[in-house]
């Protein structure tokens, strides 16, 4: 989800201070071993990786933590937040050798769901948003909320994850345009084929005959992010229901069979 123009002046310029100077990369830090069972009770996708795969995850969720600034509003950040984060960054590229979020600087934890106007306190009205990525002022920003991001990862059955979502939104924006065509993931030949399979998907999801999130149905992002959750939170199911769309988002994460 974009962030909209419409936020009081007051915390345009608290988050204008706030991610000021936040984008230069800091000392890549050891991996706190303590870190290690965090994961294993909080990340299904860490826990079915191999020792030696667990180990490149960790140092993939510090470099993360090194490139990208995370701050909290109205509560203290602990480390299952940082973890939680830093997972939802790596999922999806953890098929890639490399990677950078070359387009985001910092994130924003909210405690609970937040409105358009990014309030969350309990008499704000439509506060039933979970993740924001930025636009405009709020470029190369997340806004995520806590409660959101937590529930993603302690539901291991419905196919949803808040932070993955956002972070996926992330790659689908950097070849400029957040249009459900990954470009950085997808192979010039499969454009059309996957233009072809999401509106077919889409289609199905607004007829109601599908399993897949109504939220996907909204317009080609919201379906390749919603997909995507649904790929790496019950990989196995999507195999059996979509096999078409979970060979294509295959060959976009490209996971070496590390869900398998």
């Amino acid at each position: 989800m974009k962030i909209a123009y419409l936020i009081p002046l007051g915390l345009l310029l608290f988050l204008a201070i706030h991610f000021y100077n936040k984008n230069k990369k800091r000392a890549i830090k050891s991996f706190p071993k303590e870190w290690h069972n965090v994961l294993i009770d909080n990340v299904r996708f860490y826990k079915n990786l191999t020792a030696e795969d667990q180990v490149i995850f960790q140092k993939r969720i510090m470099i993360f933590l090194s490139e990208v600034y995370i701050d909290s509003v109205a509560f203290e950040l602990d480390d299952v937040d940082r973890i939680l984060i830093a997972s939802s960054a790596v999922i999806p590229v953890f098929g890639f050798k490399e990677w950078s979020y070359s387009n985001l600087s910092g994130v924003t934890v909210y405690p609970d769901y937040f409105n358009i106007n990014l309030e969350f306190h309990n008499k704000a009205e439509s506060r039933n948003i979970g993740g924001m990525v930025g636009t405009g002022q709020f470029e190369n920003q997340m806004i995520l909320s806590r409660k959101a991001l937590h529930h993603g990862f302690a539901n291991k059955t419905d196919k949803n994850n808040t932070g993955i979502h956002e972070f996926v939104h992330l790659i689908d924006k950097m070849d400029g345009n957040v249009d459900g065509i990954p470009q950085q993931l997808l192979n010039h030949e499969y454009s059309i084929p996957w233009l072809d399979l999401i509106h077919k998907k889409i289609e199905a999801i607004n007829d109601d005959k599908s399993d897949i999130r109504n939220y996907g149905g909204t317009n080609q992002a919201e379906f390749f992010a919603v997909a995507s959750e649904y790929f790496f939170e019950r990989p196995d199911l999507l195999r059996i229901k979509h096999p078409k769309l979970y060979k294509m988002l295959e060959q976009c994460f490209n996971p070496n069979s590390k869900l398998k």
